[in-house]
């Protein structure tokens, strides 16, 4: 499969960023609640982006981002089907 110029210049923009996130716990409406150990301004860009594992699989997507500006809570809606460790390592692409 050929990718164009132009294709291939919007994957190169879309970054991996590793989420520095301790986990909290599980909502009532089953998503589950991590504090943003480390945050920016610029991280606010992750609402709604799918979030991955390790392994580079899709495990959910960013449902909320909410509470203090500096370290704000993260609500996580984690996909049907798909298993959950709080302890794995989650990344997201920015653009």
């Amino acid at each position: 499969m050929l990718i164009s110029s132009t294709q291939q210049g919007d994957l190169l923009k879309k970054n991996w960023v590793k989420l520095n996130l301790f986990y909290i716990g599980q909502s009532t409406k089953k998503h589950q609640i991590f504090r943003a150990k480390q945050w920016n301004k610029s991280l606010e860009k992750i609402f709604k982006n799918i979030i991955y594992n390790e392994k580079y699989e899709k495990i959910g997507f960013i449902k909320d981002i909410f509470g203090p500006i500096n370290f704000p809570f993260i609500s996580i809606k984690i996909l049907p089907n798909q298993s959950f460790n709080p302890n794995d390592k989650f990344f997201t692409k920015v653009a």
